[in-house]
């Protein structure tokens, strides 16, 4: 009889206290924070992205294995920006279903493409074994409270031969390219925040995504927590170098 090991816990990045203390906390506030500013959301990220942010997310899927037909589970689905392509890609024949923890946020997404999505969390995904072709989570690595436990859940509801695609913002390795973008999310995105007329927690939650990306566990420790957890064929794709595209095949 094989004894079942469980892994370590590992978090993408250490605590941060300025916002919140352990795990529980943690969730409370980025429920709190993402509910509060879902209606700004989508605004600012087009404005962060420079209106490329379709284009790109779209050609990852597609570079992933994304087709027609697919069932397709999206983690920490947001307001839907990974979403929407995907049930681009999948056409009629598929089927896209979000989770996130965030009402607030699903509300949006629900608005915008006739969104499928449940409230839940990327470490206790609330389906059967084997129920996806393919998961994907869009710019959310950084706020889940463990790794391991989290691609652990992606294979267990993968088919086998399914693929796993997880878009970041990866910290820059060269350091003026930090300066800068420490600069931009931590000055002109709350600037243009104002302009735009969004809420106070918007500014703060530009401000807090500067924080997880800066002190965000390295690449290779990302793409080690899939082979640990019995994805094979993991790679990355740095594009800019700024945006990873992390994929893995079941």
């Amino acid at each position: 009889m094989t004894e079942t090991v469980e892994k370590p816990s590992l978090p993408p990045h250490p605590e941060l206290t300025a916002y919140y203390r352990g795990d529980r906390e943690k969730g409370a506030f980025l429920k709190q924070i993402f509910d509060e500013t879902a209606d700004d959301y989508d605004r600012v990220e087009n404005v962060l992205a420079f209106g490329s942010g379709p284009w790109y997310r779209r050609r990852a899927l597609r570079r992933t294995g994304l087709s027609s037909g697919m069932q397709v589970l999206d983690v920490a689905m947001g307001t839907g920006l990974v979403g929407r392509e995907a049930t681009t890609l999948v056409g009629e024949k598929g089927r896209v279903i979000g989770v996130d923890p965030s009402p607030g946020m699903l509300k949006q997404a629900r608005q915008s493409f006739n969104a499928t999505a449940v409230v839940g969390v990327g470490q206790a995904i609330p389906f059967a074994d084997e129920s996806f072709d393919f998961v994907s989570m869009g710019y959310a690595l950084r706020h889940l409270p463990d790794l391991n436990a989290a691609f652990s859940e992606f294979y267990r509801v993968l088919k086998p031969g399914g693929r796993v695609c997880i878009l970041e913002i990866s910290r820059p390795q060269r350091r003026h390219r930090r300066a800068l973008l420490k600069i931009y999310f931590k000055g002109l995105l709350p600037l243009l925040s104002r302009i735009i007329r969004t809420r106070p927690q918007t500014r703060k939650l530009w401000t807090y995504y500067w924080e997880t990306i800066d002190q965000c566990v390295p690449p290779e420790t990302v793409l080690a927590a899939l082979k640990a957890s019995g994805f094979k064929s993991e790679k990355r794709i740095l594009s800019l170098g700024l945006f990873s595209e992390f994929s893995a095949t079941k």
